[in-house]
């Protein structure tokens, strides 16, 4: 695994291992930031259930302002901190060993965009969709990764979904701010 391009590309990024573990391939990340990669420059991007940080770390790397990692066990955010001291992204970023739930339901400042990639099976990407598009800013963009066969609502607050692609067994389902659409 490694981040793609920006002011870090080309560096390894550590990975976690055990079967609970299911790191975001390149090709999807590369599909992933090919689908935002206009509306990254300066904005804010949560990365949730972060695992290993790759997402957050490559929008850090093409100029994001600032990436919020969250993620509940103590091994990922081991993980996180090291992959950010090894690219230098440190500065931009904030780290949360914490439940997303949890940490979704505090005041946050609003996102500009978000990835979402929890557990596959656990139900846990439709009971965290809502409050993650309550903390979103207006033309902003909530991304989901998730097995092909789970259903994704057509609509989450002000977030419409737009496109869903696929790669694979796995989808990637874009949900933006529908002032964006109606634009």
């Amino acid at each position: 695994m490694r981040v793609i391009t920006g002011t870090a590309r080309g560096r390894k990024l550590l990975t976690l291992q055990g079967e609970e573990v299911r790191p975001t391939t390149d090709r999807v990340k590369e599909a992933v930031f090919s689908i935002i990669q206009f509306q990254i420059e300066g904005r804010r991007f949560l990365d949730l259930f972060a695992g290993s940080g790759q997402m957050g770390i490559e929008a850090l790397s093409r100029s994001a302002a600032q990436a919020v990692f969250v993620d509940a066990r103590k091994e990922s955010i081991d993980t996180i901190q090291k992959n950010l001291r090894s690219t230098g992204l440190e500065k931009g970023a904030r780290v949360h060993h914490m439940d997303a739930q949890v940490f979704l339901s505090q005041k946050n400042e609003p996102f500009d965009l978000a990835f979402l990639d929890p557990p596959y099976q656990t139900g846990l990407l439709q009971q965290v969709l809502p409050q993650v598009a309550s903390i979103m800013n207006p033309g902003g963009v909530i991304l989901c990764e998730h097995p092909q066969k789970e259903e994704m609502p057509e609509r989450v607050g002000d977030f419409v979904k737009t496109k869903q692609y696929r790669y694979g067994k796995i989808m990637v389902t874009a949900f933006w701010h529908e002032d964006v659409i109606n634009s």
